[in-house]
């Protein structure tokens, strides 16, 4: 199948843009190189060493993927109201975050989620589990990256999108094979200052050169939507509320079971710090999903002015690719230089780029450490999992790669379904599993079986016949196999059933079967001391040295 091209961005070789993505790509690699690692400890958690601004600097970065910077502007975009579930959902799940989970997870401090997982419970099936969910994450969530990637790659360099995806993804893979978690944290900082002032730029820029706004488009983009009223509704409506209400839900709880977030709380001096680099990450988060939906207005409006045709994809408007990059669109269409338009380009990339550092890094650890080292070779050296985790990386690469030739959503669609599978399967296990001690092995188990069969179960349903020409045939013109499941659990809102379902299964079969040990209930406890903890410190560290005292025991 030919991939979806973006017809109204002018695809051609473009000299300023390029130097200015060739001087970021450089640098990048050379900040891979200088900050490259040798050991497992700066491979997968920096070193525990990154301070609470750049920890939030990096947070942002990893979270303003390709999905954010490109992504959330689109589905606002093409899908009007129903797009700012995602607004809402990505935003609200970094508060629980903070409450919740930051500075005990920090505390309990292992290397991975699947690291938790296996640990906390006792069980190499529930690390594999965990392992496989973290692999399957960061595949599906990647491949919105590559694309966005590929589609930008087009309007700077002027070729095909597959020859951009293989470019761009090559480079991304090359240097994260060097660098490892301390080069990628480095460079993330960084990504994050060029993303974000490529963004701010694009919007304040657009909004000012064309009348929308003065000082604050983020507001005044509101004079638009009684112009665009139609385009901004009509999608809702085909959208049921309680699809918004799934989406919403999923995008919470999947934010607080992402891997390659929660991997950020061990990279840090102190649960301090995590809270810390929290409250920075929502910070630098803020600035961009608060300008987003201004891009949308300003892209969907000049869309409208410069095709003659309503911007609305019912009426033979705006493309899926087209609203994929309206970012780079508005500044298109709003006749700015080309070396300015090159600029949001470059942020764009530089989003893409960020977050699928972080995704590789927790696939390569999951199977580098939990499935390699923890299950098949305990004795594993430390250049042996370093080169596992490397060839991960490039493995993994080239899968996303041939993925993206033809992905079977938008960008922030396909982030979407990453986001469900983690709020169905790892949200429940961080979260009993940090806040109810007894919590055990056999209720995990149970749980994240039903939670991937769920969301296995639901991509089956209403994805897979995309693809699949048997499938199609059985799924029709509905598109879903079983229309009705695909209505309440749909692969993008999977997780308003499903982790309800999860929490009922997993603390129901740990009622019914024998309580986990008394060591894992003191680490547990430990997890949620008031006495600080020293910089290399972790729970099972200090349970080791107490003679038996928690903190629950005084």
């Amino acid at each position: 199948m030919i991939p979806l091209q973006a017809e109204a961005l002018d695809i051609s070789f473009k000299l300023l843009p390029a130097i200015l993505v060739f001087l970021m790509m450089a640098s990048f690699l050379v900040i891979g190189y200088v900050f490259k690692v040798a050991d497992t400890e700066g491979m997968w958690v920096a070193g525990r060493g990154i301070g609470n601004i750049e920890n939030g600097m990096a947070i942002g970065a990893n979270w303003m993927s390709a999905a954010s910077y490109l992504g959330l502007a689109g589905l606002v975009a093409l899908a009007g109201f129903y797009g700012l579930a995602f607004i809402v959902g990505w935003t609200t799940g970094y508060f629980i975050l903070l409450i919740f989970l930051a500075a005990q997870m920090r505390r309990f401090g292992k290397y991975t989620a699947p690291d938790f997982v296996g640990d906390r419970f006792n069980s190499s099936t529930a690390r594999a589990l965990a392992a496989f969910t973290t692999l399957l994450i960061a595949y599906v969530y990647s491949v919105g990256q590559a694309r966005g990637m590929g589609l930008v790659g087009q309007y700077v360099f002027g070729l095909d999108i597959v020859p951009m995806i293989v470019v761009m993804m090559t480079i991304t893979v090359g240097y994260l094979a060097l660098s490892g978690m301390l080069g990628a944290t480095k460079n993330m900082a960084v990504q994050y200052v060029i993303l974000i002032v490529a963004f701010l730029a694009g919007v304040y820029v657009v909004g000012f050169t064309q009348g929308y706004s003065t000082v604050l488009p983020q507001i005044e983009y509101g004079a638009l939507i009684n112009d665009l009223g139609r385009e901004f509704s009509e999608p809702f409506r085909g959208a049921s509320y309680y699809l918004w209400v799934a989406t919403a839900f999923s995008l919470i709880f999947g934010t607080c079971g992402l891997p390659h977030v929660l991997v950020r709380f061990y990279t840090v001096k102190s649960e301090r710090t995590a809270r810390w680099s929290t409250v920075w990450g929502l910070f630098f988060i803020l600035l961009l999903y608060w300008a987003a939906p201004a891009m949308a207005a300003f892209g969907v409006n000049l869309f409208e002015q410069t095709q003659g045709v309503s911007a609305y994809a019912a009426e033979g408007g705006m493309s899926g690719a087209e609203g994929d990059v309206i970012v780079v669109l508005a500044a298109q269409f709003a006749n700015l230089p080309t070396w300015f338009v090159g600029l949001v380009a470059a942020g764009a990339m530089a989003a893409a780029i960020a977050t699928t550092a972080g995704l590789f890094i927790t696939a390569s650890s999951a199977v580098a450490h939990d499935i390699y080292t923890e299950l098949i070779n305990p004795d594993a050296s430390q250049r042996q999992q370093i080169l596992i985790g490397r060839l991960t990386i490039i493995a993994i690469g080239a899968l996303v790669t041939v993925t993206a030739f033809n992905p079977p959503a938008l960008i922030g669609e396909l982030v979407g379904y990453a986001f469900s599978l983690a709020g169905v399967v790892l949200f429940p296990m961080f979260f009993l599993g940090l806040w109810w001690e007894n919590t055990n092995r056999q209720g995990a188990l149970a749980g994240m079986t039903v939670g991937l069969l769920l969301w296995i179960t639901s991509i089956i349903n209403s994805v897979l016949p995309n693809y699949i020409d048997s499938l199609a045939a059985v799924a029709g013109e509905g598109g879903a196999i079983v229309p009705i499941y695909a209505q309440y659990v749909p692969p993008i809102g999977a997780a308003l059933v499903g982790t309800p379902l999860v929490f009922i299964v997993t603390i129901a079969v740990s009622l019914a079967t024998p309580e986990p040990p008394l060591e894992t209930k003191r680490l547990v406890r430990q997890c949620h001391s008031p006495e600080p903890m020293g910089q290399q410190q972790t729970a099972e560290d200090v349970v080791a040295s107490d003679g038996g005292e928690t903190p629950a025991d005084d």
